[in-house]
């Protein structure tokens, strides 16, 4: 079965002064379906902004409510329609990863079960009113396989390949990256174990002092953080990779925030 990945934008985020930071989500397309990694910042949430996101995280982050960047106005743009979306697999469940679950409401959403877990509490850091149309949630608890040297969990969807959730906690108690298999090579996408790609060659770079403070675990993160830089250095030829929110690694024809305003 021939699958093709694609890098997406599915939402802004700016907060002046920082520079806009993206929504950095994947569509594999294949003849069973759509999957996604992620979902970004959703038509609902356009609809209902302090409901579900809540003024003092859209204050904070800098939510942008666009339609156009919409992960449903793109997969419409590609031809598709909402039931074509058959799986989500989420690295954690913040709020500007998870606003488009509800515009995909018969897919099945794959997490850890840690994240799940976390989603259950109180944590004020989720959204509880984003799960509202209760997703058809998959959880993984079993580190069943090695991903080039770190501990993976098969993920099993609609979708003849394969693909991987690799736990990077710290960021969330159930942070995970998410491996997929391309025809060539392996791509991770690393959720928010990085903000910036240059915390990979520069540990000490200012963003980590954001990252921290937004960490459920600082230490845990770190840790996360250190064992990607040693995975990406010893096997660097056997997979590509990309964050969420660093804009310098989506493609070039993936319009800027300049571009959609």
């Amino acid at each position: 079965m021939n699958t093709e990945l694609l890098h997406a934008n599915f939402g802004w985020l700016h907060a002046p002064p920082f520079p806009p930071a993206c929504c950095h989500c994947l569509i594999i397309r294949s003849e069973a379906g759509l999957m996604l990694v992620d979902t970004g910042i959703g038509m609902q949430d356009i609809k209902a902004p302090e409901e579900r996101v809540g003024s003092e995280a859209m204050q904070a982050a800098g939510f942008q409510f666009i339609e156009s960047v919409t992960a449903l106005a793109q997969i419409q743009q590609l031809g598709y329609s909402t039931a074509d979306v058959t799986d989500i697999i989420l690295t954690h469940g913040d709020p500007d990863h998870v606003g488009g679950l509800a515009d995909f409401p018969d897919a099945r959403v794959h997490l850890s079960s840690e994240e799940k877990q976390q989603l259950e509490t109180a944590d004020p850091r989720y959204r509880s009113t984003q799960f509202s149309h209760r997703p058809h949630w998959v959880t993984y608890d079993i580190n069943d396989a090695d991903w080039f040297g770190m501990p993976s969990r098969c993920v099993d969807t609609a979708v003849n390949i394969d693909v991987r959730l690799i736990p990077l906690p710290g960021h969330t108690l159930g942070h995970c990256g998410v491996a997929v298999q391309t025809e060539d090579r392996w791509f991770l996408h690393v959720g928010d174990a990085y903000y910036l790609r240059r915390e990979l060659t520069d540990p000490q770079h200012p963003i980590g002092e954001l990252a921290a403070f937004r960490a459920t675990d600082n230490a845990q993160r770190l840790d996360s953080l250190a064992r990607l830089r040693t995975c990406i250095t010893q096997h660097s030829d056997a997979f590509q990779y990309c964050g969420y929110h660093d804009t310098s690694e989506l493609p070039a024809s993936v319009p800027s925030f300049e571009e959609v305003l």
